[in-house]
């Protein structure tokens, strides 16, 4: 015979069972340890048997109302790690909106660097660019990239100058954690990716292991074609990677040392 009490603790419904064993005896049906104390011979093993069944019981009831009237948000706050990000493309804010492949490329950078820090768990690239073009909430996308910060921003390009603007934001709260926006020469994006993934690390109190490496004078017409190269790379269909292999190799015509070139040029024999 066993009862189920709930009991409610901080919130928290608790399954409590009270059990008793009862035993068919001679003299008819007695509860368990009656009948060990008149008939001892044998018993333990039974007994001990009925006792795991009513612990195994309990626990299973406890942990079932547990999860059952465990709130959503409750399950979301225990599991969301606090060291996460998701990096969104960046949105072309050029008048000839023709820099969709250059904000695709700064924001893969920069999800590079950061998913190179150690501590900070970085949503693959597949599933953070998933939300391009859609018209989702900051709160939205982090339930279903399971983050607890989103980095997004915009960049606007004419002729070599560049504006980006980044924003970290923490979709808990939907707060600012951080917004910056830089100004360049087309040369001197290099080392705004550099600034923007400092800034990040900072702003969520991660202590860099390793410093980024330092870029060394690279080719801006070269490192532009790569961007347009890693761009149509990133598609499915052999048009679109051969389209690829065509600007890599017209980046490498600029500068042979650009080794990014070369491995977009492996992954895209590599998908064809």
């Amino acid at each position: 015979v066993r009862l189920v009490v709930l009991v409610v603790i901080a919130g928290f419904p608790i399954a409590v069972v009270i059990a008793w064993a009862f035993e068919l005896t001679p003299e008819g049906l007695k509860r368990t340890e009656i009948a060990d104390a008149k008939y001892p011979l044998g018993r333990s093993p039974k007994r001990a048997w009925i006792y795991i069944v009513i612990i195994a019981g309990a626990i299973s009831v406890g942990i079932f109302f547990l999860g059952r009237y465990t709130s959503p948000k409750q399950r979301e706050a225990n599991e969301l790690p606090g060291k996460s990000i998701g990096v969104l493309p960046f949105v072309d804010l050029s008048q000839a909106k023709d820099q969709e492949y250059f904000c695709d490329g700064i924001s893969e950078e920069i999800l590079d660097a950061l998913a190179k820090v150690e501590g900070l768990r970085v949503v693959a690239r597949t599933s953070s660019f998933s939300f391009k073009g859609k018209n989702a909430d900051v709160a939205q996308i982090a339930q279903k990239l399971n983050v607890e910060n989103v980095l997004e921003g915009s960049l606007r390009r004419e002729g070599n100058r560049i504006r980006i603007t980044a924003q970290l934001i923490n979709a808990r709260n939907g707060f600012h954690i951080w917004s910056e926006t830089f100004e360049r020469e087309l040369q001197g994006v290099f080392a705004v990716q550099d600034e923007i993934t400092r800034s990040i690390v900072d702003a969520l109190k991660i202590k860099l292991a390793v410093a980024p490496p330092a870029h060394a004078e690279q080719n801006t017409e070269a490192y532009d074609l790569y961007l347009q190269g890693l761009y149509f790379s990133n598609k499915s269909d052999e048009e679109q990677l051969r389209k690829g292999l065509v600007l890599f190799q017209h980046a490498l015509d600029k500068d042979p040392t650009l080794s990014r070139a070369w491995t977009g040029i492996a992954k895209a024999w590599y998908w064809l």
